[in-house]
């Protein structure tokens, strides 16, 4: 059952959403992708055109030409890659979005942003062997550290820098990501310093021990924020499990698996609708759901969590299953569209396709599959 579900999974990521998407979603002309795209497939103007969209947008069809040989694929990614160097890098360092004229819209660096800058260029790297792109990895990591690194612990949101802006889990989470990869791709010390330093980051400021949960908003020293300081996500918790996991792997320390199964537990246990599916946030006090609505991405980030943690093979079939089950159910629609949103009653909202979203779904099910591959003879449907 879980094999079947992979074929059509793999259908449905490699022959229908990516191949849309790079037929409908980039500028053939300029390179880029769209911020979003309708249901038809056609371009959703949205008044701005972010550097995190087109670095996941590389990212994505970086990653997929590394497990799928498609040429139509590898000839996006340099026009992507210089789209993104000629727009977004100005004043030597990266600006946050365009206007839908391609004229400079916002100029703040964004954390956020930098960190899947690190992420899409350690994988077109992997595919091009393009020099430049570890160059410009090397100018973002220095310029974090030079301009948006805070005496507290930490990167702040942007720069320029407001130091009593909200400070947020969720860049550092992604910042850890685009490290490992960074690293993974170079092996260089920097990077790895820096793995270090945002992991114990996580252990000392987001992980809330008495209630065993990751807490996502701060005051400017770290202090759980008055307002918002009790919001929790089940989909980060997830995210972050997988994570820990790939962190273990290059600095080993059974503080950080530890970590990622305790979130796990937290996550599983109170995460989960009872008609199936994960809110969007929880109250992190007493556990009782605050967004009852449902996104694509947590259950994407649950799929990546169950292939890392430590339980047994056919328990970690179950909930692979269960999860495929509810997402080719629920989420994943004809021709490569999806929808991004549930109500709590787990009827669709009506919602354009991000182009952010394609990002999660990809990496979602692509380490499912490698698990599979690894474990459970799973044969590739190419």
């Amino acid at each position: 059952m879980l094999n079947s579900a992979l074929l059509s999974s793999q259908s449905f990521l490699f022959d229908e959403l990516l191949s849309n998407w790079s037929l409908y979603g980039i500028n053939q002309e300029q390179g880029f992708s769209y911020e979003s795209m309708t249901h038809d497939w056609t371009k959703n103007s949205v008044g701005r055109i972010r550097l995190l969209t087109q670095c996941r947008q590389l990212y994505t069809f970086s990653h997929a030409c590394q497990i799928k040989n498609t040429p139509k694929w590898q000839t996006t990614l340099t026009p992507l890659f210089d789209f993104i160097t000629s727009h977004y890098f100005l004043d030597e360092r990266w600006i946050f979005s365009l206007n839908d004229d391609l004229s400079v819209k916002d100029k703040q660096s964004d954390a956020y942003a930098l960190a899947f800058v690190l992420l899409a260029f350690s994988h077109y790297y992997q595919v091009t062997k393009d020099d430049r792109a570890l160059q410009y990895m090397k100018k973002t990591h220095l310029f974090l550290l030079e301009n948006m690194q805070a005496e507290s612990g930490g990167f702040y949101e942007a720069h320029p820098v407001d130091t009593n802006q909200i400070r947020r889990q969720n860049p550092h989470m992604h910042l850890l990501e685009g490290y490992i990869a960074a690293f993974n791709t170079t092996q260089d010390s920097d990077y790895k310093d820096t793995i270090k330093s945002l992991l114990s980051l996580s252990i000392q400021h987001f992980y809330h021990k008495d209630t065993k949960t990751l807490r996502e908003f701060f005051s400017s020293d770290w202090h759980l924020h008055p307002d918002t300081g009790n919001q929790v996500e089940p989909g980060h918790h997830f995210e972050w499990v997988w994570l820990l996991y790939q962190a273990n792997k290059i600095l080993p320390n059974s503080d950080y698996t530890e970590l990622a199964q305790q979130l796990w537990l937290t996550a599983t246990r109170h995460g989960f609708a009872n008609n199936g599916g994960i809110y969007n946030q929880i109250d992190g006090n007493n556990y009782q759901p605050i967004d009852r609505e449902k996104r694509v991405w947590p259950i994407t980030e649950y799929l990546k969590a169950i292939t890392v943690i430590p339980i047994g093979k056919e328990e970690k079939i179950d909930h692979l299953e269960k999860a495929l089950d509810f997402t080719q159910q629920h989420y994943f629609l004809k021709n490569g569209r999806w929808n991004e949103y549930l109500n709590e009653d787990n009827t669709p909202k009506d919602f354009p396709l991000p182009g952010t979203s394609s990002y999660h779904i990809f990496l979602g099910l692509t380490e499912v599959v490698a698990w599979a591959k690894a474990n459970n003879g799973f044969q590739d449907y190419a």
